[in-house]
């Protein structure tokens, strides 16, 4: 069996300054793995929408079937990572981000204000999580059952499983 690839891109002021030590990122990454997922890549920028689409157009370019990104979702000034991310996406994949958000308020009523989204470039989904090692997870895990069929998708193999109701 082939592993599907990930790249992983934390998006924090603090930890590129060295400030924090990202604990978000290898959660992320520990989650991905134990689902079968091969991590090729982890990185972190700054807050700024330059270093982030640069940064997406960089890994795009390595051809992962998944970037996901990790920080910079909220409502603050600096939180960009939507915006980035819409600049390098040609389409959305909305369920994906309604989805985290529903689920998400289970733990807080905060998650409403997640302005994460999800999209395609390319044949790579990008995936945009919050910041928090908590928030993070529970996202990825609400969504983690459908990223691997969303990317044979993306590559071309339109069959569906039997059970795909």
């Amino acid at each position: 069996m082939t592993k599907y690839r990930a790249a992983i891109l934390t998006v924090s002021d603090s930890v590129c300054a060295g400030s924090r030590v990202d604990r978000s990122g290898p959660a992320v990454a520990e989650v991905l793995e134990k689902n079968g997922w091969e991590i090729a890549e982890r990185t972190a920028v700054p807050d700024e929408m330059t270093a982030i689409t640069s940064a997406l157009w960089e890994l795009c370019s390595r051809s992962p079937a998944l970037i996901v990104t990790v920080g910079g979702t909220g409502l603050a000034e600096r939180d960009v990572t939507p915006e980035a991310t819409r600049a390098v996406i040609t389409r959305e994949i909305t369920g994906l981000a309604e989805q985290m958000r529903r689920v998400g308020t289970n733990s807080t009523p905060r998650a409403i204000l997640s302005r994460a989204l999800a999209g395609i470039s390319g044949k790579t989904i990008i995936l945009n999580l919050p910041g928090s090692p908590k928030g993070a997870v529970e996202s990825l895990l609400s969504v983690i059952g459908v990223l691997e069929h969303a990317a044979d998708l993306i590559a071309g193999d339109t069959q569906h499983p039997e059970n795909s109701g």
